[in-house]
């Protein structure tokens, strides 16, 4: 009983500490991070597209749905948190397209964020079935919900 306490303390600190970690992450950091996100999200779309929409690259069920995962993966990361205060606006090196807007809006924010990560979870999960008709779907129902935030949040 007493081991199973200690277990749950230090639980509850680690999640504090990882709480108190991601508070402390520069805005410079945040926009640094959240563009490495979406480029990477970026590149693993474009494997996906070269592969079950253009058919310029053979289909390889194998590396469609290590992609999807990925997307996923990403879409589920607790991205939201790196639109702290002052990422909204280039600062230092960093340059962002983020739209003011954004902040101001979050209840929307939060609604295109849920149809994202629900659109990435779908894809995964069709990738992992390998049907090239069914991934296509999925794939364009993500590029949608991507397409969603860009027209109202991303400058040019």
């Amino acid at each position: 009983m007493k081991g199973m306490f200690v277990r749950a303390a230090l639980g509850v600190i680690a999640v504090s500490l990882a709480g108190v970690a991601a508070a402390q992450v520069k805005p410079e950091d945040q926009i640094k991070f959240r563009k490495a996100g979406y480029s990477f999200m970026s590149w693993n779309m474009g494997k996906i597209k070269a592969q079950v929409v253009e058919g310029s690259v053979p289909f390889n069920k194998d590396q469609v749905a290590a992609a999807a995962a990925a997307i996923a993966g990403i879409a589920n990361s607790g991205m939201g948190q790196l639109y702290g205060p002052g990422t909204d606006r280039d600062v230092g090196n960093q340059k962002t397209r983020v739209k003011p807007e954004l902040f101001q809006n979050m209840e929307e924010v939060g609604k295109l964020a849920k149809n994202f990560n629900m659109a990435a979870n779908d894809l995964a999960k069709v990738a992992a079935d390998g049907d090239q008709a069914t991934i296509k779907a999925a794939f364009g129902k993500l590029g949608e919900s991507c397409k969603a935030c860009h027209d109202k949040f991303r400058a040019e």
